[in-house]
Formats: C-alpha cells, structure tokens, sequence
C-alpha cells in the first residue's frame, strides 16, 4: 500500500487543501492565515503556490489556432500541463520519502528553491521539536487557480492514493474586486486572463462530481472574517479525520467509460457538424456558386469533417482525467468542438466563393 510506503506522512494525519478561485480572489491572504492558524495547533503546514513554482513563460497565452483550441477542449498535455504535473510529482515524491529534500527529478520542471522553501517548513517546523513534528498533522494548502474540475480531481486522486485527507475551499469574488485588486498588484497579469477564466472557471459541484463533497465556498468579495478561518480549519480537521481510502483497481471499467464518453461526444459533434455543412451549402447555392465548385465545396467539407472528428476521438481517448468518478460535461465539449469545425467550415467556403468569382 502506497499509504504504508510512505515513510513519516503515514505515521501521522495528512491533508490536501485546494484552495481555487479567479486570480486575486484573495487565495494566498486565506492561505498565510490558515498558516498562522496552523501553526497554533501543532500543525506541518505548507503553501504550494503554483505562480511561485512554474515559471512564468509556462503562464503565456498562445496563439487560438484551431488545433489549440481542440487541444484546450480535450485539455491534453502541452507545456503548461508539464509542469502542472512536475508540481505533482513532486508532492508526491515528498510523500513517498519527506526526508528526500534536495533531490528533485533531473527533469524537473518547477523552481527547485521556491520548491525547497515550500517543504522546508514541514520538515523543521517552528515550535516544534522533532519528536513532535513527526506525529504532527501535515496539511499542504495547494494555492491556484484550479478552474478545471480535472485539474482538481488530480488532487484527489493523489489524497487517495496516499489515504490522505482532502478538501477544497472556494473562494467566491466578484469580477470587479478581482480585477480591482490585480491592478493594485506590483506585477498584475493582464485583465484579459481573468475575463478568460471567468467564462472557464467551474467551481466544485458536489451533486455533479461526489469527490467533490468536502467542498466550502467562501465569499472573499469582503475581507476574510474569523468565522471565515474558523469554516477552513473545521473542514481541514475533518479532513484530517477522514482520509480517503486507496481506490479498488477498475482500470477495465474506466476505459470502457472513457470509450463510451468518447463516442458520444464524437456522435454529438458529427450530428451538429453535418448541420453546419448544410448550412453552409445552403449559403453556396444561394451565391449561385457553379456546380463543379459545389461539388469541391462538399468533398472538401466532409473531407474536414472526418479528419476533424478523427483528431477528437484520439484526443478524447488520450485524455488521462477522463474517470467514472468525473462525470464529463458532454455538452460543453460539444458545443466547444463544433465552434471549432464552425471556422474550418467559413474558411472552406470562403475559399470556394472566391474561386467562383
């Protein structure tokens, strides 16, 4: 058992606390505060802050080509994602053996030092001898953004593995407040990031994703109040009391879930990208496009529709985080991928008219 391999975390109670919300929702005020709370009980506590950890070129936006766009529909792994999962990774290793302080993989992809600093307080905790601090709650309060539930759920798979404890807190802010306050920020990011993460920003859904269940959501529009603190380390001592149990191996079940939901997204899609190419003959014959360029127009339509809709179910069977405990929103993925084929379709028209002229 993983939990029984891990060295000093598996004699003594441990927690992974999500912290999520839109940038500036006040994630890292919450966190030093649940620190200093911590630190009065006798806990090892910890932030891992993700802007501190990967560096920043990784945070860039890139150019909304039409495979990238595909590539965020199915979230597969681009760099970004890399070091995403070089900060798990490294929890993880901390886990397996807290002692290893100093050997991160050659291929790390985080700052090693910002990385150090993180688990250096868990392993030499203040006011704490080392008798004590081995017994001692461990808590790492893992602060981004975490506006995927997959990128969540990657947590809890990790608490589970380890039969660790594992929480989420919310942190609701209004989109005024928060853009208020990133300027106010000696380094800002720019505005267009947070309206970005608005319109993708799921926050936890217990009814929708039962992994979900040891959820609070926070209002941090206003300034974080005592019972706020009072709320986090209740539901981290919960936690803490109740850590999960290692998952049953069902490795068949989940890719025949995964098949499944793959090709009912991919039937949607089809369905939706037929439409659209309808459409778009409609459009041609009305333009009096000639015959022989409305034969082209269809052959090249359907020729980018089969390809397209190709691409998407590799993708979608690629996906690591497609899981029965994570019910997909096939709705969305839909409406996402046929946007995409939407401007494939514009663009092959568009050619096709201009050769009629």
């Amino acid at each position: 058992m993983a939990a029984e391999e891990a060295g000093g975390v598996g004699r003594s109670p441990a927690c992974l606390c999500v912290l999520c919300g839109l940038p500036a929702a006040g994630k890292s005020t919450l966190a030093r505060k649940v620190l200093r709370t911590a630190a009065l009980q006798g806990w090892r506590a910890t932030v891992v802050p993700y802007d501190d950890l990967i560096p920043e070129q990784a945070f860039q936006t890139r150019a909304e080509e039409d495979g990238v766009i595909l590539q965020e529909i199915v979230n597969t792994h681009t760099e970004w994602k890399s070091h995403r999962q070089a900060v798990l990774q490294c929890i993880e290793r901390f886990l397996e053996k807290p002692q290893r302080l100093a050997e991160l993989p050659v291929s790390c992809q985080i700052d090693s030092a910002a990385w150090q600093q993180c688990i250096q307080a868990l392993l030499q905790p203040e006011a704490l001898d080392c008798s004590q601090a081995e017994r001692a709650p461990l808590l790492f309060l893992l602060d981004d953004n975490f506006y995927y539930p997959s990128m969540r759920y990657e947590m809890y798979q990790l608490a589970r593995k380890y039969s660790l404890g594992f929480c989420q807190v919310y942190l609701q802010c209004d989109l005024e407040s928060c853009i208020s306050r990133n300027q106010s920020r000696s380094e800002p990011i720019p505005t267009e990031v947070i309206l970005e993460m608005v319109k993708r920003l799921e926050s936890p859904n217990p009814q929708k994703n039962s992994w979900e269940t040891n959820s609070i959501s926070l209002n941090t529009t206003a300034d974080l109040s005592k019972c706020d603190i009072q709320r986090v380390m209740e539901l981290i001592s919960s936690a803490l009391s109740n850590p999960l149990s290692p998952a049953e191996d069902n490795t068949k079940q989940k890719e025949a879930d995964r098949l499944k939901c793959a090709t009912n997204v991919v039937h949607q899609t089809d369905q939706a990208c037929r439409r659209h190419i309808s459409e778009a003959m409609k459009t041609a014959r009305e333009n009096q496009v000639a015959p022989k360029h409305m034969k082209s127009l269809a052959a090249q339509l359907n020729e980018s529709k089969a390809t397209f809709l190709h691409n998407l179910r590799r993708q979608l069977l690629q996906e690591a985080s497609f899981a029965q405990e994570e019910d997909i929103d096939v709705e969305r993925v839909v409406k996402r991928a046929v946007d995409v084929f939407d401007l494939e379709k514009k663009e092959i028209l568009l050619r096709i008219m201009n050769e009629n002229n």
